[in-house]
């Protein structure tokens, strides 16, 4: 398998990329279940079965959870914009392309396993 030598920027953009992609979805599960104020509600009895999928009532996102959600969201839009347009990807073709860019998403992986 082909090893490629990554620009430390680009290693470093898509560390903070999964870091923050991690940080936003454990700080999702915080959050009320609409973000919008919303009515709970309460499904069918399933077939075969006694469950009832159902929500409380949401009180909807407070302004600051809005602006953390915002803000996380124009950051990963970031990092994800310089990963996908980094110059390092013009020097490849074809599928040494898709290899390095599958290896870099999975580069920082084999880090943490050696560690």
């Amino acid at each position: 398998m082909t090893r490629y030598d990554f620009p430390q920027d680009l290693l470093d953009s898509q560390l903070a990329l999964h870091r923050t992609q991690s940080e936003y979805e454990q700080y999702a599960t915080t959050l009320p279940w609409s973000a919008e104020p919303m009515a709970g509600w309460e499904g069918d009895k399933q077939l075969h079965s006694g469950y009832r999928a159902s929500k409380p009532d949401s009180p909807g996102y407070t302004e600051e959870q809005r602006q953390q959600v915002a803000a996380y969201r124009a950051r990963l839009l970031e990092l994800g914009t310089h990963v996908l347009t980094h110059t390092f990807w013009q020097t490849l073709k074809g599928n040494d392309l898709f290899a390095a860019r599958m290896q870099l998403k999975h580069v920082h992986d084999e880090d943490e396993t050696a560690a």
